[in-house]
């Protein structure tokens, strides 16, 4: 699949290797960090951000296709619903049905709450099973949550809301145990000892693993579970606005039936967005790893009845997207790759980024050397990436070790004539992960009475940036403790009459805050005809 240009720079990656094998490339000062991240990275560049005009968050500045759908019209203006006679009646809405979702409704259903799961696609469509690499978790004799937490606090440059970072950490260890003992199938060694190894911007061998497709191993366990514990998950039924009661508490959401085109309410004690991440809105552009209905929707849902918005203004570009062949342009190349030993080259075969960088760092470097210092390699489709050097992996741990610890990245490329254990591959960062999201507290909870969040579209975990595998770890840890302070909290819920009064609210702010727009929100899918976002 390669063509003879790039067979002539793969000559430059081969004369290099044998050098490389035997030394380190040094890591970046602080401050070389800082100026390549203002250089280079995403988040730096004012034209793809602009201010909100109204709401909790006004004059906060927000990525220009999130404002886009923050400020546009509800899909129910103008449309009558009778909220008195609910098509369903329960004490825990959960709004998808990812990994985060599936968590929730088994700990809500654990302590005998009647749960109910909609989802936009079907049960496990989601960025969980998009997740390859691994999941981070301080398990072993030689770790330990405290210093998981330094490694958080670092990765997300010391922003982090500190006491859900302490949250995430201190439930790790027991996230893995709770996974394994539902069955996901961790890479162990033949005592049944754990595999671990490193991520970028991680002290300690703590991501555990199962091969290079670990969330949808967890994803497969998770929605096995709810459907043996026979918990009513509803598909193709996307909420598109939530509903409060009379004294402002969530009190469920209407759904759109995507087969039928009908609105259903769902009334509910407590709700628990379960969203996911936002990127299919592909933010200045780029490609994106995530699945098809990645639109952030829980952002505006949430948005739209008061709930806060924090660090809406960071987003995760993986370093080491594909960048050719074009069928899978934009796909995730994991950062096991990398902590496996692959390093990234430019077109005269140097390596230019110590390789396990966080990721922030990471693709701010591959920017800087493809489009600052001309040495990126020109594919046949005019884009641009450097080389990861996946052979290096066998060289460092022996023959077989992609086959065994890769198997889907080798399946994936050798479906494009590209065998990884004898090229290298050709990578670009890629829309990758919501660093921000709906503010919680270190239950799920929102500032709105009853509703939480968990998952990608929450903020404050991860600060202005993620490590690697601590999304898997997210989910898990805060999708349990929405779902079991939910399932709890809904005993204690009477919940007054229904109302959308805020939807009408918000519809007048847009006109007082001079917005006119024909755009309507949540925008449920993408569409891809005509360059326009669309259901």
């Amino acid at each position: 699949m390669f063509t003879a240009e790039m067979r002539e720079l793969i000559k430059k990656v081969e004369a290099t290797r044998t050098q490389r094998l035997g030394t380190a490339f040094p890591r970046m000062s602080p401050e070389e960090k800082d100026e390549v991240l203002k250089a280079y990275h995403p988040d730096y560049r004012e034209s793809g951000f602009r201010a909100l005009s109204l709401g909790v968050n006004r004059g906060d500045k927000v990525p220009v296709e999130l404002a886009d759908l923050l400020e546009a019209n509800s899909r129910l203006a103008g449309q009558p619903l009778d909220l008195s006679r609910p098509a369903y009646d329960v004490d825990v809405l959960i709004v998808g049905g990812g990994g985060a979702g599936a968590a929730a409704a088994l700990e809500a259903t654990a302590r005998g709450a009647k749960v109910l799961v909609v989802t936009k696609l079907r049960l496990g469509d989601a960025n969980t099973v998009m997740a390859e690499g691994g999941i981070q978790g301080a398990d072993k004799p030689d770790d330990s949550p405290a210093l998981h937490y330094l490694d958080v606090m670092g990765g997300g440059h010391y922003t982090n809301k500190k006491e859900l970072a302490a949250a995430l950490v201190k439930d790790g260890p027991g996230a893995i145990k709770w996974l394994n003992d539902l069955g996901v199938m961790f890479d162990k060694e033949k005592d049944g000892t754990m595999v671990t190894t490193h991520g970028g911007g991680t002290s300690r061998k703590r991501m555990h693993a199962a091969a290079d497709y670990t969330g949808a191993e967890i994803m497969r366990v998770l929605r096995d579970e709810v459907q043996n514990r026979r918990i009513e998950a509803i598909d193709f039924s996307p909420a598109v606005e939530l509903i409060l009661d009379a004294d402002g508490k969530a009190a469920g959401a209407v759904l759109l039936n995507l087969e039928t085109q009908e609105y259903l309410v769902a009334r509910a004690k407590t709700v628990i967005l379960a969203t996911g991440g936002a990127g299919r809105l592909h933010y200045q552009g780029f490609p994106t790893s995530n699945h098809y209905g990645a639109t952030a929707d829980g952002l505006v849902l949430g948005y739209r009845v008061g709930a806060e918005l924090v660090f809406a203004d960071t987003i995760q570009y993986h370093p080491t997207g594909v960048a050719y062949p074009a069928q899978i342009f934009g796909a995730l190349v994991t950062e096991k790759v990398r902590s496996l030993g692959a390093t990234p080259l430019n077109i005269d075969g140097e390596q230019f980024v110590y390789h396990l960088e966080t990721r922030d760092v990471a693709a701010a470097a591959i920017i800087r050397e493809c489009y600052g210092r001309n040495k990126g390699i020109q594919t046949p489709t005019e884009g641009q990436g450097v080389w990861l050097d996946t052979p290096l992996i066998e060289m460092i741990h022996g023959e077989g070790t992609i086959e065994k610890r890769l198997p889907g990245m080798l399946r994936m490329y050798r479906k494009f004539g590209i065998d990884l254990r004898k090229d290298p591959i050709l990578v670009y960062p890629t829309l990758h992960y919501q660093n921000g999201g709906l503010l919680i507290d270190e239950h799920g909870r929102t500032s709105i009475p009853n509703l939480y969040v968990a998952g990608e579209a929450a903020g404050g975990i991860h600060g202005r940036n993620r490590l690697m595998g601590n999304s898997l770890l997210d989910i898990i840890v805060f999708g349990r403790r929405a779902g079991a302070h939910a399932g709890e909290a809904c005993r204690n819920v009477r919940l007054k009459a229904l109302t959308l009064d805020h939807v009408a609210k918000y519809q007048q702010a847009l006109a007082d805050s001079g917005v006119v727009t024909d755009r309507v929100s949540p925008l449920v899918l993408p569409h891809y005809t005509h360059g326009r976002h669309e259901d």
